[in-house]
């Protein structure tokens, strides 16, 4: 095992995580810049589109937690009507059930025809590669949660909290929507537990198949 500073050594669990997480930030930088300019035209028609059917912004910033605590805002296409935020005191008790539940809404008012779309085909989600350019999320990770959410984790909040939020993950690649909400929370804990870049390498392949399939899906 080789000598850390001043003779002390370094576990080679440590190092091995340290090398694991240089590889795939530098994947993160490589992978988004190439997305970024290969997807431009797709932004562009999408903008053209979100624009002509609907009031309001392209692009959605919405709240989240991050690693270690720190609060980003992810961006989205805007998939709801302008004020969506203010519609939920509008929702039925059942609805307002479910939102409480699982933080999302089954045949949501707010939901635009064109966001069904591309909520549907994850299109919705695909600015997020900016915040994984600028280091606040990775592509293979847990799903960010709002504040009121990270409660539900308990005393696995800080291990939730102890790696950067993904664009796509295990639960988004195995379940997704159709999961119960503790069902979601073991399986992103398990990805913690076991994160490697085999396993990155597996859950980004898997989420092409979701995608295309409409597994899970809203």
């Amino acid at each position: 095992m080789r000598n850390g500073v001043e003779g002390m050594s370094v576990p080679e669990e440590t190092r091995n995580r340290l090398g694991y997480r240089f590889v795939k930030r530098f994947l993160d930088i490589l992978l988004s810049l190439i997305a970024l300019v290969v997807l431009s035209p797709i932004f562009l028609i999408i903008a053209i589109i979100i624009k002509c059917t609907s009031k309001g912004h392209v692009f959605y910033k919405h709240r989240r937690v991050g690693m270690n605590g720190k609060i980003i805002y992810l961006y989205k296409f805007r998939s709801m009507v302008e004020g969506a935020d203010q519609m939920i005191k509008d929702f039925n008790e059942e609805q307002k059930a479910e939102f409480q539940d699982n933080y999302k809404v089954t045949n949501d008012p707010r939901i635009t025809k064109f966001g069904h779309l591309i909520r549907k085909t994850s299109i919705d989600e695909l600015p997020q590669l900016i915040n994984i350019l600028k280091g606040e999320m990775s592509f293979i990770g847990p799903r960010p949660v709002v504040e009121d959410e990270l409660e539900k984790y308990g005393p696995n909040k800080e291990k939730f909290l102890s790696v950067k939020p993904g664009l796509t993950g295990y639960w988004a690649s195995h379940g997704r929507s159709s999961t119960s909400y503790e069902d979601r929370m073991k399986l992103e804990l398990y990805y913690v537990d076991h994160a490697s870049l085999w396993m990155d390498i597996k859950i980004f392949f898997k989420t092409f198949s979701v995608i295309l399939t409409h597994e899970g899906a809203w």
